[in-house]
């Protein structure tokens, strides 16, 4: 079985995971790219930007993440990466890629994935508005 994760400074691409997890028994790959979007309904202004901060824990805690959802028996490959870093309104944040012989257990895991790292993964945001200021998102 082959497992990625990964946290990044530089752009993430899907078509990278897709190939880390292909497989000949794999009969889906179900991924999931988190944009950066231009706005954040709990926030007055338009958001230009997110600037990532990583505990630098994030690399071990996001592999201990990825290799438990690895653990299940259908899964046959399973890649995700975690930028940090300044993204502009666009850019991928998060990208996973889960690879299983059937569609429904690559959706279920890379969407389980998905939530748990977005749960536990010791990652901070601040949000860049247009107008110059910032608002930190989860730090309460």
């Amino acid at each position: 079985m082959t497992v990625l994760a990964r946290i990044d400074d530089r752009p993430l691409d899907l078509l990278f995971h897709v190939e880390h997890v292909s497989d000949a028994r794999a009969g889906a790959v179900a991924t999931f790219v988190g944009l950066v979007r231009d706005h954040d309904p709990s926030v007055d202004g338009k958001v230009v930007a997110l600037e990532y901060s990583a505990h630098p824990d994030a690399a071990a805690v996001l592999t201990r993440l990825a290799e438990d959802a690895a653990a299940d028996d259908d899964v046959i490959g399973l890649a995700v990466s975690h930028r940090v870093g300044r993204l502009e309104v666009g850019e991928a944040a998060i990208v996973c890629a889960v690879a299983t012989a059937h569609r429904a257990e690559a959706f279920e895991v890379c969407r389980a994935l998905v939530e748990t790292v977005k749960a536990e993964l010791p990652v901070w945001k601040r949000e860049v508005l247009a107008d110059g200021s910032h608002v930190w998102v989860g730090m309460t």
